[in-house]
């Protein structure tokens, strides 16, 4: 027996390390199998959560644009109600003093008539002008001062009201739209709002016969001008300059060039006597006629 024990001791040592590596495969092996089916949990839980978060979202974005849509239809409707309009029982004419001719830097003058066709008073409150970007009448270029009025124009009555206003200089050569506004209440509170005038003008420009670029332009031509003439004179000259002068023959101007020698001295007495009597100057003949006289009667 006690020769059997180590034998049996060694045996056990064995086979405890194969049974730990038989036990250790075999989880290895069942392993792969748990991990693929915890995958595939994972999967179908994210799966659940992103298309919870995708109906979650379209839900939040149709909420919003109920939201939106509803934002936009109360505000139409409060601009709708909001809006203030003319009286069916009030009229309004517009005249402007010196036509539709709206000057820059000039003063421009208006009367502007109101009419109550209605059977209760009406209170004029105010009158206000504006001109406007053309393509959209909600943006203001130039805001001039409201008129403060406070006039009440009985049942069947007329008032006339007069305003003047100065466009701005570098609006000149421009179009631009202008709004006339005309504020009045009736006696139970409702406030009207007339827009007399609304329509698209056209700045013009002032004309103040010189100012400084006219000014600014004469003196720049009278200068080139002036700057054209010198050079033609320039030109001339220089052209004069490079013509060759001409060739004039002066013959003999001295005598002490020329050989006398051989003409007989009486013959030389003749030409000086010749020359003498041509620079004397010459007799009338009634002087020669005394002077022959004279010396007979000697």
């Amino acid at each position: 027996m006690m020769k059997f024990l180590p034998k049996l001791l060694l045996l056990l040592l064995l086979s405890v390390p194969v049974s730990i590596l038989m036990t250790g495969s075999g989880v290895a092996a069942q392993d792969p199998t748990e991990d693929e089916e915890a995958e595939a949990v994972d999967e179908d839980v994210v799966d659940d959560v992103t298309t919870e978060d995708e109906d979650d979202e379209a839900e939040v974005e149709d909420d919003e644009n109920t939201e939106l849509t509803e934002e936009k239809d109360e505000e139409e409707e409060e601009a709708l109600a909001g809006e203030v309009k003319a009286s069916p029982h009030a009229d309004t004419t517009i005249l402007f003093v010196k036509g539709e001719d709206f000057p820059a830097n000039n003063i421009v003058k208006f009367l502007l008539g109101f009419t109550n066709k209605g059977s209760e008073n009406f209170v004029v409150e105010s009158l206000d002008a504006s001109f406007r970007y053309p393509q959209d009448f909600q943006f203001y270029i130039q805001n001039f001062t409201a008129l403060q009025l406070g006039t009440v124009v009985p049942p069947g009555r007329q008032a006339t009201f007069e305003y003047s206003f100065i466009p701005a200089e570098p609006m000149g050569g421009r179009p631009f739209g202008m709004v006339i506004n005309l504020n009045y209440k009736d006696s139970n509170g409702n406030v009207f709002q007339d827009a007399v005038f609304n329509q698209t003008v056209t700045i013009t420009e002032r004309e103040d016969g010189l100012d400084g670029e006219t000014i600014f332009m004469y003196v720049f031509l009278s200068g080139l001008g002036l700057l054209v003439i010198v050079g033609l004179h320039q030109l001339l000259e220089s052209r004069k300059r490079r013509r060759p002068a001409p060739k004039v023959e002066m013959g003999t101007s001295s005598h002490n060039d020329v050989d006398m020698s051989w003409i007989p001295q009486e013959t030389l007495n003749q030409i000086m006597q010749s020359r003498r009597d041509k620079a004397s100057p010459r007799r009338s003949p009634r002087k020669r006629n005394q002077k022959r006289s004279a010396g007979s009667d000697e």
